[in-house]
């Protein structure tokens, strides 16, 4: 199958540039000087103009709630809406029933997602205060890394013992492999509830959410992160980060940090509107801390965006900061909202690229993808900015069915979406059929 995408504007390694990209099977074949007429023999053609065309993006940090909580969503619909959304490769996280803790569960998530999966896959194997010995026995070339819950979130798995910890940044380090980490102290969390419990009640307002989940407690935990990785030269990547005083840990050696579109969308200011529907952990903080996490990202500071996209079922959503769940579905909007900071003069395209695609693929070490480069996988996104649009519940593909962007206007769409040169996404005709890859690690 040779396809020929025509007559786009490239946005890759830092460049913006026009030319066609030719798919030969799975693979980009060339990537040439736009020809007029397009010659030679082609199965497919795809008219680009106007058109950005980018690497499909790379979202390393996505809960899809299967097994065990799929009334929320699954496999195949939060893969769909990846598509949608132009991303063509996600990492999961080990939240699920059962627990992503153990080798057994871990080859039974690779066996679902070969089966369910539209675009690409793989798994982080999650630390338990239980099993850091298991560290050491995965193949670390079809493992993303390890993720660690430091702050107790959705799926209880916090990990707090102090050995623990450490034979957990040591069996990593051992392994040269990423931990991920969620940061919030769960003792200030737990003292600020009971703060706002006795001064408000049982369900404090979901605007105090940020002042439970408080900037205190992100730090307190980052930083003591921060120190283990340092103590057993470990590599560290900080999630969803929030606050401006974070930002200060990176760059240190080995330590790298995420920050989500929800986190550069939104503010504090918010929650007066959108209530619990962007309540998520760690919080959304302030308008302060957001304009710093944007500057961060821009100036190459945080490494990668990612979605943390974690779907709940509308009635979970309901109350206030204890009782509504937290976390928000965002795979299949994050590239639209990243291209509106684009409109908004925060971020240039080829900082998004970067960010969603460029950098998770050089950090994470993925073998050939996440560029637009000769003999390297043909994943693929083209946006159009030609028909602006307000967001509404009968375009959303997550099988939770709302989303915290409705009625928010996007000018950027994802008309077409190829994983590993497949055409799974054709403006507006999904294929169904299609299938992803489990990603490889160890060269990008």
């Amino acid at each position: 199958m040779t396809t020929l995408i025509h007559n786009g504007t490239i946005v890759n390694e830092g460049k913006m540039f026009k030319a066609d990209i030719t798919i030969v099977d799975d693979t980009i074949s060339d990537i040439a000087e736009i020809q007029d007429k397009p010659r030679g023999c082609y199965d497919k053609i795809v008219d680009a103009t106007g058109c950005l065309i980018m690497p499909g993006c790379i979202d390393t940090h996505v809960h899809f709630r299967e097994p065990g909580l799929t009334h929320k969503a699954d496999i195949d619909s939060e893969s769909r809406a990846a598509a949608y959304g132009g991303v063509t490769t996600y990492f999961d996280m080990p939240n699920t029933k059962p627990q992503t803790t153990t080798l057994q569960t871990l080859e039974e998530k690779h066996a679902m997602a070969k089966d369910k999966s539209h675009v690409n896959y793989s798994f982080f194997f999650g630390a338990t205060n239980d099993n850091a010995h298991l560290i050491r026995e995965l193949d670390s070339s079809r493992v993303p890394g390890i993720k660690l819950f430091m702050g107790s979130s959705t799926g209880n798995m916090l990990v707090d013992r102090e050995l623990t910890l450490h034979n957990i940044f040591a069996a990593a380090a051992e392994r040269d492999m990423i931990v991920m980490a969620h940061c919030e102290d769960t003792g200030i969390i737990n003292r600020n509830m009971q703060k706002m419990q006795e001064e408000y009640g049982d369900d404090p307002d979901v605007s105090l959410h940020p002042l439970i989940r408080s900037a205190e407690a992100c730090l307190a935990s980052s930083t003591k992160a921060a120190e283990m990785a340092l103590r057993h030269d470990a590599r560290l990547h900080i999630a969803h980060l929030t606050t401006k005083d974070e930002l200060a840990l990176l760059g240190k050696p080995g330590i790298t940090g995420e920050v989500t579109p929800s986190h550069l969308l939104f503010s504090d200011e918010d929650y007066a509107t959108a209530g619990s529907l962007i309540k998520c952990n760690p919080a959304v903080k302030t308008s302060a801390d957001r304009h710093a996490l944007r500057r961060a990202a821009a100036e190459g500071r945080l490494s990668t965006v990612a979605t943390d996209h974690a779907p709940h079922a509308i009635e979970e959503k309901q109350g206030g900061a204890k009782k509504a769940m937290s976390g928000m579905p965002m795979i299949q909007f994050s590239l639209p909202a990243m291209m509106s900071l684009v409109d908004e003069n925060v971020f240039d395209p080829p900082a998004v690229a970067r960010l969603m695609c460029h950098n998770p693929a050089s950090l994470f070490r993925i073998c050939g993808r996440g560029f637009l480069r000769k003999g390297y996988k043909a994943d693929i996104t083209i946006l159009s900015d030609n028909a602006p649009y307000v967001v509404d519940k009968t375009m959303i593909q997550s099988k939770c069915g709302w989303s915290p962007v409705e009625g928010r206007r996007f000018n950027w769409k994802v008309v077409h979406t190829f994983c590993n040169g497949r055409h799974i996404l054709n403006d507006g005709t999904f294929d169904e059929t299609a299938r992803g890859e489990a990603i490889l690690f160890g060269n990008t």
